[in-house]
């Protein structure tokens, strides 16, 4: 592949050589017919009929999160965003970016902007201790529904004004935030009857291609993000792809390339997204339901894994290595040579440990990725290397458009759907007739 010119740098090379590497002609096959992906990409971008290529450039919604944003901080301590799935993980996934990691740093400083928290499974007896912890008068709750019917996120609504009017509040619409579809449901009928401000959840933009839009750009903003710089990485990743001359000169194409190419030898039952950075641990989250609601469908698809480096190298590596294999390995690594705190030389000499003497803990985060790299290339592993200069909010929004890209052209590839998710409407219903019951 050719050198990238994206916000971050795509090596194949171990992925395609070694035991471990789909036949040439299996991966030249994949890629060509990426072409027809790409033409159809471009035809959705310039005709417009595809919402997600068209909203790393939107600019009315960010005046309106803006505006809404400030409302809410008004005498807020704390604000919970309720939602489940994609409604959720996009925005948890930025929260890795936010300079307050915690409620208790947020709380030391004394600082003037909320803290946001996400409360997405409805385990009974979490969500009732949160609620209880939080102040009724200062905290305010962010609902998100795409179609405003989704179950768990209507329970945790219905309880949570419950639990504010029993503490007195008195003006329940100074406390919700909704943001759904534009028509009628349940969600967005709740909203009414209290008067609380609606924000529109794009038609056009499913729940898991959502974080770009009001649904994670909100949170971000709460969060004291930069959300432009978010956009325009999404952008960047984009223009790449659609202006690329050849599937080659595309990451997103490429990387589909190399999960069909497997998937045609049989060797492709797991796919592993293995950062090396904190700040992508929850980024995990987000992609593993991108990946696993858009293409795991007609007895198609791969399990998505996500781990984390180098604490993984010691609790999954041996499995990795010497397991079934069967999987493609994406290393996710960052700029750490050189960074953080030092080993002092004279204690580390003391104690035999030459090789740290000096080194930085931003050596040894560097050196252990090369290594687990090399270990799973050495063992017949395919494995696919990712390296970003740093993690901001340019590199975050670029990264998630590559991801969304790649998932919908390997969509194509696999001859399946990735926008709908009948398995998880099945579901719905099921739990719904179930309680219905009693």
């Amino acid at each position: 592949m050719p050198e990238s010119k994206s916000p971050f740098r795509i090596s194949l090379d171990l992925a395609l050589t070694g035991k471990g590497a789909p036949p040439r002609a299996a991966y030249d096959a994949a890629l060509a017919d990426c072409e027809k992906a790409l033409t159809w990409l471009r035809e959705q971008h310039a005709s417009r009929s595809l919402e997600l290529l068209g909203i790393a450039t939107r600019k009315d919604d960010l005046k309106a999160a803006s505006a809404a944003a400030s409302a809410i901080a008004k005498g807020t301590k704390t604000v919970a965003v309720l939602g489940i799935g994609g409604s959720s993980l996009g925005g948890q996934a930025l929260t890795a970016l936010r300079a307050g990691e915690s409620r208790s740093a947020n709380q030391k400083s004394k600082a003037t902007t909320p803290f946001v928290e996400f409360h997405d499974n409805p385990d009974p007896f979490s969500w009732e201790k949160s609620l209880k912890g939080f102040d009724p008068k200062k905290t305010h709750f962010v609902a998100i529904s795409k179609s405003g019917g989704t179950a768990e996120t209507l329970m945790q609504v219905l309880s949570a004004a419950d639990r504010l009017e029993k503490a007195g509040v008195k003006s329940l619409k100074k406390h919700f935030t909704i943001i759904t579809e534009p028509h009628k449901s349940a969600l967005a009928d709740f909203a009414d009857s209290i008067g609380a401000p609606k924000l529109d959840h794009p038609l056009g933009i499913g729940g898991r291609y959502s974080v770009l839009s009001m649904v994670g750009i909100l949170p971000a903003i709460l969060m004291g993000l930069d959300v432009k710089a978010l956009r325009a990485g999404a952008a960047a990743a984009l223009d790449e792809v659609l202006n690329a001359k050849s599937a080659a000169e595309a990451p997103a194409a490429v990387g589909a390339a190399l999960h069909q190419a497997l998937a045609s030898q049989n060797k492709l039952h797991t796919t592993v997204l293995w950062p090396y950075a904190d700040r992508l641990s929850v980024f995990g989250g987000w992609w593993r339901q991108l990946w696993a609601e858009s293409l795991g469908k007609d007895g198609k698809g791969s399990t998505p894994v996500s781990v984390l480096g180098p604490v993984d190298q010691h609790s999954q590596l041996q499995l990795f290595r010497d397991g079934p294999g069967n999987a493609l390995f994406t290393l996710m690594t960052v700029d750490t040579k050189g960074k953080g705190l030092t080993a002092p030389k004279a204690r580390a000499k003391a104690l035999g440990l030459n090789y740290l003497a000096g080194r930085k803990m931003g050596d040894l985060v560097d050196a252990e990725a090369r290594a687990t790299a090399q270990t799973l290339f050495k063992n017949g592993r395919c494995v696919r290397q990712i390296h970003l200069p740093r993690v901001d909010e340019f590199h975050m929004g670029a990264l998630m458009m590559h991801f969304m890209l790649e998932t919908i052209i390997m969509g194509k590839l696999m001859g399946v759907d990735p926008f709908d998710q009948p398995g998880v409407e099945e579901g719905k219903i099921l739990a719904r007739q179930y309680l219905a019951e009693g």
